[in-house]
């Protein structure tokens, strides 16, 4: 028989098989899980809540260039008046009637709008405002007589705010 073990000395019992996890190690298992999971769902979120984002802007950017380009292919002087009647003269009574540059000036519509100004489905949340600036200079050109610039501002709140500028010159 072997001696008895001297006090505080360990105890040899051989190898022990060790299986399960203690409580604390659960918990923590559990947080780390938990903490991995949640930045997953929030990146997830933002980008299914931000995925529309570029169509809006593409289209508001589609919108502005619409109106852009439907003022500045219109003659610099009102084709009833000619040049006698200055650059700007007073603006026509509806949109399908403009037939100059400065009958754009002033347009603020709740909604895109065609050229004959009847509402364009599906984009009714953009806001379109066009100014006509006779003051404007480009190079040597500069006022009424000789250059306008026309200024279309597209939102689409809380995402767009879009300001497109084009020239056009008596010329």
């Amino acid at each position: 028989m072997a001696p008895p073990p001297e006090p505080g000395a360990e105890l040899d019992r051989g190898p022990r098989d060790e299986c399960g996890a203690t409580l604390v190690e659960l918990v923590i298992s559990i947080v780390v899980i938990s903490v991995a999971i949640t930045g997953t769902l929030i990146a997830v979120d933002r980008a299914v809540l931000h995925s529309a984002d570029p169509m809006i802007e593409y289209q508001s950017h589609g919108v502005a260039q619409m109106y852009l380009e439907e003022a500045l292919l219109k003659p610099y002087y009102d084709p009833d008046l000619g040049a006698g009647g200055g650059a700007c003269p007073a603006a026509e009574a509806s949109r399908d009637l403009y037939d100059n540059v400065c009958d754009y000036a002033g347009i603020d519509d709740a909604g895109a709008r065609d050229q004959d100004g009847n509402a364009i489905a599906g984009l009714a949340a953009y806001r379109v405002r066009v100014a006509v600036d006779t003051t404007a200079t480009l190079n040597d050109l500069s006022g009424s007589a000789d250059v306008l610039r026309v200024d279309v501002r597209v939102t689409h709140p809380p995402l767009v705010d879009l300001n497109l500028s084009g020239y056009r010159t008596r010329f």
